[in-house]
């Protein structure tokens, strides 16, 4: 929709992603921590942390999408287990590694129209230390956009079409 600066994931595709992410184990997220990159409403990481996520990371660098994601957060009673972080996912990193952990799960849903976000991301998360082998990396995409099979590091290993999106599923190789 014109003039609209978030694009939240659909109910479905999240609905999708969560059945792949806890196929058959419905504590296959227990205790990890879940990166939500260009977090707009939040709904993904919420979701994680509702699916039982140990902790959930939102970066987004819109004042007005971050008010969104501690309105959506609050109007949930969701007052522990997460950091909002406001900047731009190339400086977040280093904000996320004073949480701690590496990161379980990192979901990216830049802009479609910021195609050039995607590999630039992808790159980073390759070389960046809260990425190990264990971590998946996901990135929701426009279907008709390929975000590459391997950037740095990162090699794709599934891709799952859905209605106009698609998600890429990445591991460290």
């Amino acid at each position: 929709m014109p003039g609209m600066e978030i694009r939240p994931t659909s109910d479905r595709l999240r609905e999708t992603l969560f059945d792949v992410l806890c196929a058959g184990n419905k504590n296959a997220l227990t205790g990890m921590m879940f990166v939500d990159l260009f977090a707009g409403t939040g709904a993904v990481g919420i979701e994680a942390l509702s699916r039982g996520a140990g902790s959930a990371v939102f970066v987004e660098s819109s004042a007005k999408a971050v008010a969104l994601i501690r309105e959506n957060l609050k109007s949930l009673g969701v007052e522990t287990g997460y950091t909002l972080v406001r900047a731009d996912v190339s400086s977040a990193f280093r904000k996320i590694e004073a949480v701690g952990s590496s990161a379980g799960i990192v979901f990216l849903d830049p802009p479609y129209a910021g195609q050039a976000l995607y590999r630039e991301t992808l790159e980073a998360l390759s070389q960046w230390s809260g990425v190990t082998a264990e971590t998946l990396v996901i990135a929701e995409h426009d279907k008709r956009f390929d975000p590459d099979e391997v950037v740095g590091a990162l090699r794709r290993y599934r891709k799952l079409a859905q209605g106009d999106a698609a998600l890429s599923f990445y591991k460290k190789s």
